[in-house]
């Protein structure tokens, strides 16, 4: 545990203190548990890992009760910097997908001088204001767990079925990953962190413009509804079987990275560091490699 911000955050930490940091960062509805192999696996090249529990996941706790149960990709940002000073990581690579990937994304976009590179999967995770303009009826359906805590119902919903609400996710998301019960019940028991249904429901309100942010964010919000590139060395991950992100991801990669350094299709779903974790763990030893 560290005090980061207005967080106790909670990570996981292998390898060498003395490598090159690399934090990497989960997703909605999944934890830590996605990057134990790729820990694994940079720790024995020589890198120091750092795998946090984001806001509302683990154990990771509000240190104080007043503090908004923000889902804002913003708050997400400065919960990442935050864990990055509190734990004087010098210049890590930032890596993630889904919730995380908007984290890293965030953080390599508005201070790029304090990461030395991103690795991203789906690409271009900034959301650019709310999600105003509707998709055609065949990409919608995909949605319906974000419009579903858009309701009450939703949040009692998530309240009550958390972990069959994530199950029938990651089998949607991820059609050719074959998890067992004992693989998801690792993961599960994140879910039940007490602001856990808070966090996710107002993530999910408040990119679709129903939800005010926290305003300790808001400028940062504004930074990023604007869209701003990303300069820092960046690979991208490109999740062939992925049925959600995929929808909504561009392969025009250079018009948001500066300096791409390689796109990588991957054989997989939405969790990539899980369901292929040696071609995760490639990719980021390649852009450290690319540093040096």
């Amino acid at each position: 545990m560290v005090a980061a911000g207005v967080l106790d955050i909670a990570f996981d930490r292998y390898g060498d203190p003395s490598g090159r940091p690399v934090v990497l960062l989960h997703g909605f509805p999944y934890d830590t548990r996605s990057y134990d192999d790729v820990a694994r696996l940079l720790a024995e090249s020589g890198h120091d890992v750092v795998v946090p529990y984001l806001r509302g996941f683990g154990a990771t706790r509000f240190l104080d009760d007043a503090t908004p149960r923000s889902g804002e990709q913003a708050a997400l940002a400065h919960d990442l910097r935050e864990l990055i000073a509190a734990l004087g990581l010098d210049r890590p690579i930032v890596a993630g997908y889904d919730w995380g990937g908007r984290a890293a994304c965030a953080m390599a976009a508005l201070w790029p001088d304090e990461v030395s590179g991103l690795v991203s999967a789906s690409g271009y995770l900034i959301q650019a204001g709310a999600l105003a303009t509707p998709a055609p009826p065949h990409l919608e359906k995909r949605y319906w767990y974000q419009y579903y805590l858009h309701s009450e119902r939703g949040r009692a919903g998530l309240t009550a079925y958390r972990a069959e609400i994530a199950q029938t996710l990651w089998t949607d998301w991820s059609p050719t990953w074959r998890f067992g019960d004992s693989e998801f019940a690792a993961t599960a028991s994140s879910f039940d962190n007490p602001d856990f249904v808070d966090v996710v429901v107002h993530s999910y309100r408040h990119r679709h413009g129903m939800a005010e942010g926290d305003p300790a964010y808001a400028a940062t919000q504004e930074r990023l509804t604007a869209g701003p590139s990303i300069d820092v060395p960046t690979v991208v991950l490109d999740p062939t079987e992925d049925t959600v992100v995929a929808l909504y991801g561009t392969p025009d990669h250079a018009r948001h990275f500066t300096h791409l350094v390689d796109v990588r299709e991957l054989d997989c779903g939405h969790n990539p560091p899980q369901e292929l974790p040696g071609r995760f763990a490639d990719a980021i030893r390649a852009l450290d490699e690319s540093l040096t």
